[in-house]
């Protein structure tokens, strides 16, 4: 992490392809906000937003194409919606403007940057499960409309493999689109401790909603994840290893505090 507790992703990428994930430190916001809140749809101060966002965008180039996410698959061009106060119904964005930032935000959910070897364009893509199992990864690689095998991804920081209790809806509808997913799902009855970093004990909040968690399954993300981008022949994977759940501290989660913040993941090509 950097001195604001930004994290700056470890990965290869060209010079010119610039990166950015804000934690939940260093801004203006009081609880259950606190403290750098990016999220203006989550009931927090609208002033307080705006100043976080201030002073975030001082590392920024440019006002962020921030979307309305939705769990779905379109994938913007972020300079066709740059300025606009929120992209409607989109959970990807891609450049190949220099300039031009591209966001997502999360509390949970899984962000993924992407870039290619050369430093032509940039995206980032809103991952949730549903998002995952609909392909939102493999149809953000094909907006890029780059070989697979030129590009770079990094997992940000997300839910992570001891924390995710999901139902059985939820792994069938993975194994059943490509059985290599089983691999991702391990049975909450052969683990002692699901979710033992937040509390010690199996709780409602780390369980999530009686939909998401009936049948008792742990998910890693980050596995279905890199399965993903593999289908979409992106095998330079970086990152993950996170958990928002149980990294309180550093990371807002909507699974265990329900009422909370989000962070951004960001990503834009500086001038060659």
């Amino acid at each position: 992490m950097t001195g604001r507790g930004w994290i700056i992703p470890d990965w290869p990428a060209p010079v010119r392809v610039r990166s950015l994930i804000t934690t939940r430190r260093g801004g203006v916001s009081v609880a259950p906000y606190a403290s750098l809140n990016l999220g203006d749809h989550v009931g927090d101060d609208p002033l307080a937003v705006g100043e976080n966002r201030r002073l975030l965008g001082n590392s920024l180039p440019a006002v962020p194409c921030w979307l309305n996410q939705v769990h779905g698959t379109t994938v913007v061009d972020a300079a066709v919606d740059a300025g606009a106060a929120r992209v409607t119904g989109a959970d990807a964005a891609l450049a190949r403007n220099p300039g031009v930032v591209c966001a997502v935000m999360t509390a949970d959910c899984l962000p993924v940057l992407l870039c290619d070897r050369s430093g032509s364009a940039v995206a980032v893509a809103h991952a949730g499960w549903r998002g995952l199992q609909a392909g939102i990864l493999e149809r953000t690689v094909c907006a890029m409309d780059l070989p697979g095998e030129s590009l770079l991804a990094y997992l940000g920081p997300a839910i992570g493999p001891q924390a995710f209790e999901v139902g059985d809806e939820v792994r069938t509808a993975f194994v059943n689109e490509h059985h290599q997913a089983a691999l991702a799902f391990q049975s909450v009855n052969s683990t002692r401790t699901p979710c033992s970093g937040v509390s010690g004990q199996r709780s409602a909040l780390c369980s999530g909603d009686a939909a998401a968690h009936a049948g008792g399954w742990l998910a890693d993300i980050y596995l279905l994840a890199r399965q993903s981008l593999k289908r979409a022949g992106v095998d330079a994977v970086y990152g993950g290893g996170y958990c928002t759940v149980q990294q309180a501290t550093s990371f807002f989660s909507y699974r265990r505090d329900r009422v909370t913040g989000r962070m951004a993941s960001l990503i834009w090509l500086a001038d060659a």
